[in-house]
């Protein structure tokens, strides 16, 4: 890992996606934020990153259980094609 506290953008981004899921180190999560200070396009990523999280978190997205397994089975036919 770097040393340097100016990171590139994907870097920034790769770390404000380790940081939802709180996988972060606390000189990571400096770095993004001395990023964040001028990178408006990264601001706008965490900001929307931050709302895609809460969304799935809040309310899980839920399926029916046969619809679930159809699922299940396309894909495992689909994987065996595959294999």
């Amino acid at each position: 890992m770097s040393n340097k506290i100016i990171i590139p953008c994907d870097e920034a981004n790769h770390v404000c996606d380790k940081t939802q899921y709180k996988e972060a180190t606390l000189w990571e999560k400096i770095k993004l934020n001395i990023h964040l200070i001028y990178c408006n396009m990264c601001r706008k990523y965490t900001k929307r990153n931050a709302r895609l999280t809460k969304i799935v978190t809040k309310d899980p997205v839920s399926m029916d259980p046969s619809a679930k397994e159809s699922l299940k089975s396309a894909f495992e036919q689909e994987l065996a094609k595959h294999q």
